[in-house]
C-alpha cells in the first residue's frame, strides 16, 4: 500500500524512483526528515512491494547530510542542487490560492499579457525599502496600451449574451476607480500601500473578464474520459464543518464561540475538469456528509472510505504553459515542470492517490493541504509538488483549517456554485 501523501524523500537504489502512497486510516504523513530507502528493486507485484529502511535525519543537518549521501544519485535534493535550484528560484510558483486560480483562466492573449504584467507588480512590491516604483510605472503602461489597443479583439472574444457586462468591466478596468488608471497615478504618487490596492482591483477585475472569455474547456478530452463527469468551469463548494468532540471552532475578530465552521472552495475545471468533475458529482450525491476527518500536521483528509464511491479518475495535472492536463503522469519539478494549480498553496484541495495504482486518484478520499514552508524543499516547493491531482483551493475559512482536528465532521458539503457546469455521463 502506499501513502496518499508523504513529503518524504523516496529513492531506490539503481536509479529507480517510486512513490509510496497507501490510504488513510493506515496512512501516516512523515516529517520531512525521513528519507525512504531500499537495497531492493520494487516489486513488480503492486500486493507485494518492496519494503524499503527508513534513515532519520535531524532538521537542521538534513541538507548537508543528504548532501554526502553517495549511494543515493537521484535524491531529490542532490537532483536539485545539481541541476534545478536557479530554476527554481527564478520560477514565479504562485502563494495563493486567489492567484494560482487566476492565473489558471483560459482567457484571451492580450488579457493574459495584461494580466502578467500587473501581477509581475506584485512581486517587486515585496522589495524591502526602496521600490522599483519606475519599473512599476512601465508595467502599468504597457498594460494600458495592450487595454486600448486590443479592446476592440478582447470584447470580441466575450459570448454574445455577455458582451455588455463585458464591456462596462473593460470600461472600469481602464478609466474606473480602481482601475489602470487610478493605478498609474498611485505608483506616481509613490505610496506602495495605494498601490497595492489598486494593484488588487485592477485584478480583480481581470479575472472577471477573463472568466467571461472562458464559458467552457479550451481543449477536447480524450476519447476514453468522456464517460467521465466533467466540470468544464469553475464551481464553488461550502462544506459546513462540526467539532465531534463538542467543542467549538476559535472565533473570528470580536466574533462568538461557533459550533460549526464554513469553509469554501472554488474548484476548477479549467485545469481538472475530470477531478473536479467528479468531485462535483460526489458533493451533489451526499457522499461527504456526515464524514468524518483525519488530521495530520500536512494534511485534513476525508475519510478513505464512502458509501457512495466516485470513479477512478486518471492522475490528471495541467503543466504550467501546456493547453491541456497531462493523464496517468506525475510532473518532474526537477526538470522545471510545474503545475497551473500547484500544491504547494496553503489550502490546496486535491485527491489523495488510488489504493490500487498511483496513476488514479482515489475515487473519493480527497484533503486539505496544509503547506508550510519551513518544510518545504528548494525553491519553497513542497516534496509531493506535481505528484497529485490538485483540483481548487480554499478561498473562505482558511483559518478553520488548522482547527480541526480527527474526528471532526462535515455536517455538510454543498455544489452552490458551478452545477449548470457539471457534465455527467449520461447527458454527454
Amino acid at each position: 500500500m502506499a501513502f496518499p501523501l508523504s513529503s518524504a524523500i523516496i529513492s531506490y537504489k539503481h536509479s529507480l524512483n517510486v512513490s509510496i502512497t497507501p490510504s488513510f486510516p493506515k496512512l501516516s504523513f512523515l516529517p520531512t526528515q525521513f528519507v525512504f530507502c531500499s537495497n531492493q528493486m520494487p516489486s513488480k507485484n503492486p500486493a507485494r512491494p518492496a519494503r524499503p529502511r527508513i534513515h532519520c535525519l535531524s532538521k537542521k543537518t538534513r541538507s548537508e547530510e543528504l548532501a554526502d549521501w553517495h549511494d543515493f544519485p537521484t535524491n531529490f535534493y542532490l537532483s536539485i542542487c545539481r541541476h534545478g535550484i536557479k530554476k527554481l528560484e527564478n520560477t514565479k510558483v504562485p502563494r495563493t490560492g486567489e492567484l494560482a486560480l487566476r492565473k489558471a483562466i483560459p482567457a484571451n492573449t492580450s488579457m493574459k499579457t495584461i494580466q502578467e504584467s500587473l501581477e509581475d507588480i506584485s512581486y517587486l512590491l515585496r522589495i524591502p525599502q526602496r521600490k522599483p516604483f519606475g519599473t512599476m510605472e512601465g508595467n502599468v503602461k504597457k498594460a494600458l496600451k495592450i487595454a486600448v489597443d486590443e479592446k476592440d479583439s478582447i470584447l470580441a472574444s466575450l459570448p454574445t449574451n455577455l458582451k455588455e457586462k463585458g464591456s462596462t468591466l473593460y470600461a472600469s478596468l481602464i478609466d474606473g476607480k480602481g482601475g489602470l488608471q487610478a493605478l498609474l497615478e498611485s505608483i506616481k504618487d509613490k505610496d506602495p500601500d495605494k498601490v497595492s490596492v489598486g494593484l488588487a482591483s485592477s485584478l480583480d477585475t481581470v479575472a472577471e473578464i477573463e472568466l467571461l472569455q472562458a464559458p467552457g474547456l479550451s481543449f477536447l478530452l480524450p476519447k476514453q474520459y468522456l464517460n467521465y463527469p466533467r466540470l468544464t468551469g469553475r464551481g464553488i463548494v461550502e462544506f459546513t464543518i462540526e467539532k465531534g468532540d463538542g467543542s467549538t471552532f476559535s472565533p473570528a475578530a470580536g466574533g462568538e464561540l461557533r459550533k460549526t465552521a464554513t469553509i469554501q472552495v472554488v474548484v476548477d475545471g479549467y485545469s481538472a475538469p475530470l477531478t473536479a468533475g467528479n468531485f462535483a458529482k460526489l458533493v451533489i450525491d451526499g457522499a461527504y456528509d456526515g464524514a468524518k476527518l483525519n488530521c495530520t500536521d500536512q494534511a485534513v483528509l476525508s475519510d478513505s472510505g464512502l458509501d457512495k464511491n466516485g470513479y477512478n479518475v486518471p492522475l490528471e495535472i495541467m503543466p504550467s504553459g501546456q493547453f491541456e492536463p497531462l493523464y496517468r503522469t506525475t510532473l518532474n519539478v526537477q526538470d522545471g515542470e510545474l503545475p497551473v494549480l500547484p500544491l504547494s498553496v496553503y489550502g490546496a484541495v486535491a485527491m489523495a492517490h488510488s489504493e490500487v495504482s498511483e496513476d488514479y486518484s482515489s475515487p473519493y478520499q480527497f484533503f486539505f493541504y496544509l503547506y508550510d514552508k519551513r518544510n518545504a524543499g528548494l525553491g519553497g516547493l513542497s516534496f509531493d509538488e506535481g505528484q497529485f491531482s490538485v483540483f481548487g483551493y480554499t478561498i473562505v475559512g482558511k483559518d478553520i483549517l488548522p482547527q480541526i482536528k480527527t474526528g471532526d465532521v462535515i455536517r455538510s458539503a454543498k455544489l452552490v456554485e458551478g452545477q449548470d457546469r457539471l457534465i455527467l455521463p449520461n447527458e454527454s
